[in-house]
């Protein structure tokens, strides 16, 4: 008996060196700094395009950066909008060659299009001035880092809205700007009439996007065979369809209506009456700054309020001074709804004055004036039966 003691008293003894010896110093962390977002541009010096002359950050300009929320980008003290004020012009990443959301005119140098002109919208809420914008061209391989990293401020490059892209991918998104669906096309002499048709297709898509697994879905659901043909960029996944490298081409509709009017002969492509998927496109900014969100939020939506107002770029100074109160707030006549978002309080109207409301910044880019006549659709007012809807200015 005295034996088991002695053994106990001794394996105790052990146990406590031990955990003498785990309770050591504690090792201090190391402090680490967060990098200011300002981080230089991968896209070539051409490849941006400011509409007018502004002032470039600089690193005396660039406002101390704080610590990065999870998955985005270091937010700068005062956030992504201080940033934006200090540099003196927004950038802005777009497609660049998506004819109808953004393109760039060569012989003027100048970006066109829906997305191009909502850009100019955040423009104007922030400074006033339409031209104050820098577009940056991105493939959708480099549009997710260029936000991550700070290099742009706002994405307007018909982007889908999709949960993974919420939460992993360190997004977030504005409202829908644009309600699109996967479509595909194919040349009319293919005799092809719905995806049923295209059993054993080879059908060329763009990778980093969500039509590739879309694609998988709808020829998986249908016990479809098929062969993708992947290409990185735009252009090439359109020059090899136009080709003939493929049966068919796959993106959003609205992109395959833009871009069949690139090809060499337009009248011999259709576009299938298959829908594969939802795709609402609209702008995003990096995770962790709503203010900045807000700023981007609001100005969309005032584009769309303006529409349901009758308020349009001919028509605004009519609404300024009235005594209707709904009208006096959204101009900015009374309240401080601008102020709350460290704006103006006139700045909706401004964005309409410069740029439009959405039914003309739709009908002007991709209407049935232009060669691209698409009717609104699901993008119609939700008093005429479709999906755009404002958040009261109040």
């Amino acid at each position: 008996m005295k034996r088991k003691i002695i053994i106990m008293i001794t394996i105790l003894d052990i146990i406590a060196i031990v955990l003498a010896a785990c309770g050591g110093a504690t090792a201090t962390p190391t402090p680490v700094t967060a990098q200011p977002t300002e981080v230089p541009a991968t896209a070539p010096a051409a490849a941006a395009v400011t509409e007018a002359p502004t002032t470039a950050a600089t690193p005396q300009n660039v406002p101390a950066a704080t610590s990065a929320p999870s998955g985005g980008a270091a937010q700068p003290q005062g956030g992504r909008l201080a940033l934006v004020k200090d540099r003196g012009k927004l950038i802005c990443g777009v497609n660049g060659g998506l004819p109808g959301f953004s393109y760039l005119d060569q012989s003027t140098n100048t970006y066109s299009g829906f997305d191009a002109d909502f850009c100019r919208a955040v423009a104007t809420a922030v400074f006033g001035d339409p031209k104050a914008v820098e577009f940056r061209p991105l493939t959708a391989q480099e549009r997710f880092t260029a936000l991550q990293t700070g290099e742009v401020d706002v994405l307007f490059r018909n982007t889908t809205w999709t949960i993974s892209r919420d939460t992993s991918v360190g997004m977030d998104f504005g409202p829908t700007t644009f309600y699109d669906g996967q479509g595909i096309m194919v040349r009319k002499e293919l005799g092809a009439t719905s995806i049923e048709d295209l059993d054993g297709a080879t059908v060329c898509v763009q990778s980093g996007t969500t039509t590739e697994l879309n694609l998988t879905d709808a020829f998986r659901a249908r016990n479809l065979d098929f062969t993708s043909v992947v290409f990185e960029e735009i252009d090439p996944t359109y020059a090899a369809y136009d080709e003939g490298r493929c049966d068919a081409v796959t993106s959003d509709r609205s992109q395959l209506i833009s871009r069949r009017t690139t090809l060499k002969n337009p009248e011999d492509h259709v576009l299938l009456p298959d829908v594969l998927s939802k795709e609402p496109l609209g702008p995003v900014v990096a995770q962790g700054d709503s203010p900045w969100l807000d700023v981007v939020s609001w100005t969309v939506f005032a584009t769309i309020q303006a529409e349901e107002f009758g308020l349009t770029s001919q028509n605004a100074d009519e609404f300024i001074g009235t005594d209707n109160p709904n009208y006096r707030r959204f101009v900015g006549d009374e309240g401080d709804l601008g102020s709350g978002l460290g704006l103006s309080n006139d700045f909706a109207v401004k964005v309409v004055k410069a740029v439009g409301n959405y039914g003309e910044i739709f009908e002007r880019n991709l209407g049935q004036g232009t060669p691209f006549n698409l009717e609104r659709g699901q993008n119609a007012l939700w008093t005429e039966g479709g999906l755009m809807y404002s958040p009261p200015f109040r």
